[in-house]
Order: structure tokens, then C-alpha cells, then sequence
């Protein structure tokens, strides 16, 4: 049974839509408070998300509301921006905290200018009284098909092991399994990191090379993610669960993951800014994660070479070829070294 609480998830983007249809279904009283008026006015109206997430239609007890202040009256309040627009979520939210509020980042990133995680983020512009009721959800979730009612599991994290088991709670059905994890670093880090190597599976797919690669990739790419983690105080462990391998496989397997059409359209020798530019409203977050995990890597003096290969196709030009050739001529080593 649901955990009785009011939702309200804050931005409605296809995750966003997804998680409040979901609530809503268990049979939860959801308000969906999306970034733009004009967007709450067609959503309200429509009954469905008809630009990120057509055809799955909202359930009875999902309203959209467009004043901020409204879906703050909620306990469980979801933030499900860009990792862009968290500071100024979590700024506008925080003079409408009040205590037994619960705050949940779905957002998989790391911000740009500061290499900060989504819930350090929030932390820096909310009440230090509410730090510890910020959890992260985070897992192999693609958005279709949590609202197409597919099986999938995720895991949600906090300092607090009542935030945690409030989170699952609210969230466990049928449908979607949540584990918890007291390691909300490696958790948040999985997801975030991520996304690098889903850029580098589009290359893959993009450069007609086949599953040895990919599972090379794969492999290698998650040795990278966990060094970085560790480095930075996260559990190791937490990197082959479902926000670590979990996501990376399904990401990577994906052709719906924006990522993966970022680096497949890199192969085929289009230009970053087109790309981008081509994609309307959806975000690639393994861009400026990118930059930011190479940024945090050698502040740490952590060894990942997919990563910065790949940034050296985003950002400096490099032909994907030769990153590929550049990384397969690296010196031996260990594989557990």
C-alpha cells in the first residue's frame, strides 16, 4: 500500500510526467507544477504531456497547477528539472519549505560550473534544516517505459533511513521496484556518470563497430565511474548496482537515450551545436557532465581516459576514430589495477 502523502512533482519534462503518472496511479494525490505557464494551461487541458510523454493520459487524481507556492502545500515534493534549472528550483522552492517536507532529486547530472551534485545543489539553497530530508532517485528508468507500466526497479538514497523508506513507500508498486541505499554519494554519482559512457555507446553504434566494443566500453567505463566515486567518498559497491551498471546498461543499450543520439550523430561527422541545436526541448546531460567529470577527475588525480577521450570529441574536435585508436593504444595494465 502507498505511502499516504501528497506529491507534487516540480517540472514536467517526459521523467517528470512519468513519476507523477506513476504516483498518481497509486492512487497518490499528485500535483504536476510545470516549468512554463503556457505548459500547465495545455497540459491541464490536454490530459496528457503531449510534447514529452503523448498518449499516456493522466489519472483523476494528478492536477496541474502552476503556482509554486500551491504544489509546496504537498509532503513529498520531486524535483525533476534539467540539471540546469536546479539552482533556481531549489532556490524558488526554499521559502516554501516547511518542516515534514520531503525533497526527492530525480535529476542524473552534475552542474556545470561547480561539478556539484543535484542534491548538494539543492542543499546549498534550502534551510540546513531540511539537508537531511533530501533524497535522490536514481536507476535504469527509462521514462516510456515507466509510464507504459513495464517492470522496472530503481533505488532511492538519503542520509536519513526515514526519508529512504518514506521515498519507497511512496513509490513501490507493481510495477516499479525501489530498493534503498544509505549511500547517496555513489548513488547520485551512478547516474550522473553514467551518461559520458552513453555518449560513447551512440560512437559505437554511430562507427559500426559491434558488442565487443559496446561491452568493452561498458566495462571500462564503469572501472572509470567507480575509480572517480571512490576517489570522492563513495562506496565502490554502489557502482555495480542499479544506479551504476544498472543504468549504464540500459543507457547504453538504448536508442531512446539522447545521449546515445548525441554520440551517434558525432560519428557520423555532425558538428556538437547542430546536434544540439536539432534536439528542441530535450537536454543531452552528458554534455556539461562531461566537462564537469573530467573537471572533478583531474582535481582528484583520477585515471579515466574514456572520458576525457570523449571530451576531446565534444569539446576540442577530435575525430572519433582517433579517440577510439587513442584509447586501444594506451600502455598495458592491470584490470584490476
Amino acid at each position: 500500500m502507498a505511502e499516504r502523502v501528497r506529491a507534487a512533482v516540480l517540472n514536467a519534462g517526459s521523467w517528470g510526467t512519468a513519476l507523477a503518472v506513476l504516483l498518481a496511479r497509486r492512487g497518490l494525490p499528485v500535483q504536476l507544477y510545470p516549468r512554463r505557464p503556457e505548459q500547465a494551461e495545455a497540459l491541464a487541458a490536454d490530459r496528457q504531456n503531449r510534447q514529452y510523454l503523448p498518449d499516456v493520459p493522466f489519472p483523476d487524481t494528478l492536477t496541474v497547477v502552476s503556482d509554486l507556492e500551491a504544489a509546496a502545500e504537498a509532503e513529498l515534493l520531486i524535483l525533476a528539472p534539467i540539471t540546469r534549472g536546479m539552482r533556481d528550483l531549489a532556490r524558488a522552492l526554499a521559502p516554501h519549505l516547511r518542516t515534514g517536507h520531503t525533497l526527492v532529486s530525480v535529476a542524473k547530472g552534475l552542474e556545470l560550473t561547480t561539478g556539484l551534485r543535484m542534491s548538494q545543489v539543492i542543499q546549498s539553497e534550502i534551510p540546513a534544516q531540511f539537508h537531511d530530508r533530501v533524497a535522490v532517485l536514481s536507476g535504469p528508468n527509462l521514462a516510456a517505459e515507466v509510464a507504459a507500466e513495464i517492470p522496472t526497479t530503481t533505488v532511492v538514497a538519503s542520509r536519513d533511513s526515514a526519508v529512504t523508506g518514506l521515498v519507497q513507500s511512496a513509490f513501490m508498486g507493481p510495477t516499479f521496484r525501489v530498493y534503498t541505499n544509505p549511500d547517496l554519494m555513489g548513488v547520485e554519482l551512478g547516474g550522473a556518470l553514467k551518461h559520458i559512457i552513453a555518449i560513447g555507446a551512440g560512437i559505437n553504434d554511430g562507427l559500426g563497430f559491434g558488442d565487443n566494443t559496446k561491452a568493452a566500453l561498458v566495462t571500462r567505463g564503469l572501472a572509470e565511474m567507480t575509480r572517480l566515486g571512490a576517489a570522492l567518498g563513495a562506496q565502490p559497491a554502489t557502482f555495480h548496482g542499479l544506479s551504476g551498471v544498472g543504468d549504464l546498461v540500459a543507457t547504453c543499450a538504448s536508442r531512446k537515450s539522447r545521449n546515445h543520439h548525441v554520440g551517434f550523430e558525432l560519428a557520423r561527422g555532425r558538428p556538437l551545436q547542430e546536434i544540439l541545436d536539432t534536439m528542441g526541448q530535450q537536454v543531452a546531460e552528458g554534455v556539461p557532465t562531461t566537462r564537469a567529470a573530467a573537471r572533478l577527475a583531474a582535481e582528484q588525480g583520477v585515471d579515466m581516459p574514456i572520458t576525457a577521450a570523449i571530451a576531446e570529441v565534444l569539446f576540442n574536435g577530435m575525430e572519433p576514430r582517433a579517440a577510439v585508436a587513442g584509447l586501444m593504444a594506451r600502455a598495458g595494465r592491470d584490470e584490476l589495477g
